[in-house]
């Protein structure tokens, strides 16, 4: 009720009866011997006793959420729902299947996915983790590490044939640039290194967009060069569809992290995707040193 400033609201959001919810406060009021709650015919608001009151109400429910999860930790019971957030192009076309074997081997957990390449916010945006590039910036996060995430430099064959095949960074401005937008900033300013020397590049393109998985359709279908991921650009590595592009000018590099809000919400269920999902990307790193995409250092 504290919440909502309504009864009826808050009867909705507990799907129960709106008399039946306003027999519950008058029953805890009367045991109290005081009124939580200041009732006008617009609005419900707390009381100055109900102030005091409401938090300890929140700290007591919060403590037994916590002595069930431990609980749960300590019988390593895989249940419950998994709120996650992934990127657009890691999430489509790597993470989704992903966890569809996990939800086969565990069938007690259910998934709600937020697919998106924007900042995540958890309490904003309702998720438990988030699979991101980069490493958490805020100290209050919990993260663990999946893998080291080189970039990789791409193109098609068939636009290489047509406009020619850069040999070092500064032939890339007279190149189409394929960009990631996110918040109106293009991410254009291009940077290499080799054999400690920086490069930094300029680009000009006719396509941008906030949607990773975009950029990535975009280089697979001849239209400029992009610096992608190599774990989003594997599978077109793999298979040929895209080039691998000055490789011994290296892009900068990332790592890929799961994410979580606070430590309770490392569930015994968490800790198993985080396993596969260290596993998984292993395969895929390990496919790319192979075929020669990466070195072999990426592994550390």
């Amino acid at each position: 009720m504290a919440e909502f400033r309504s009864i009826t609201a808050a009867a909705t959001n507990l799907d129960m009866r709106t008399a039946t919810a306003s027999a519950a406060i008058k029953r805890v009021e009367n045991a109290l011997g005081m009124e939580l709650f200041i009732r006008t015919t617009r609005q419900l608001r707390l009381s100055s006793a109900g102030e005091r009151y409401i938090p300890q109400c929140e700290q007591a429910l919060n403590l037994l959420e916590q002595a069930r999860q431990n609980m749960r930790d300590s019988l390593d019971i895989v249940d419950g729902e998994l709120r996650i957030a992934l990127s657009s192009d890691l999430g489509r076309n790597l993470v989704t299947p992903w966890l569809d074997e996990f939800l086969d081997i565990y069938p007690g957990v259910s998934l709600k996915i937020n697919i998106s390449d924007s900042n995540i916010d958890f309490y904003r945006d309702s998720v438990d983790l988030a699979l991101r590039y980069g490493s958490p910036t805020d100290a209050n996060l919990y993260g663990f590490k999946i893998c080291n995430v080189p970039g990789i430099l791409c193109a098609t064959q068939g636009y290489l044939d047509k406009h020619g095949t850069p040999e070092h960074p500064h032939d890339l401005a007279a190149h189409n640039g394929l960009f990631y937008q996110l918040y109106d900033v293009i991410h254009d300013l291009w940077v290499f290194s080799h054999n400690g020397t920086e490069y930094k590049v300029k680009m000009r393109g006719d396509r941008a967009s906030n949607d990773g998985d975009l950029v990535r359709r975009w280089c697979v279908a001849g239209k400029g060069v992009a610096i992608k991921s190599c774990l989003d650009m594997s599978a077109d590595l793999l298979s040929g569809r895209v080039v691998n592009l000055l490789p011994e000018f290296k892009p900068r590099a990332t790592e890929l992290w799961l994410v979580c809000p606070s430590r309770q919400s490392i569930t015994p269920a968490v800790r198993l995707l985080r396993d596969r999902f260290q596993e998984k990307s292993r395969e895929i790193l390990n496919q790319l040193v192979e075929k020669g995409f990466l070195e072999r250092s990426v592994l550390d």
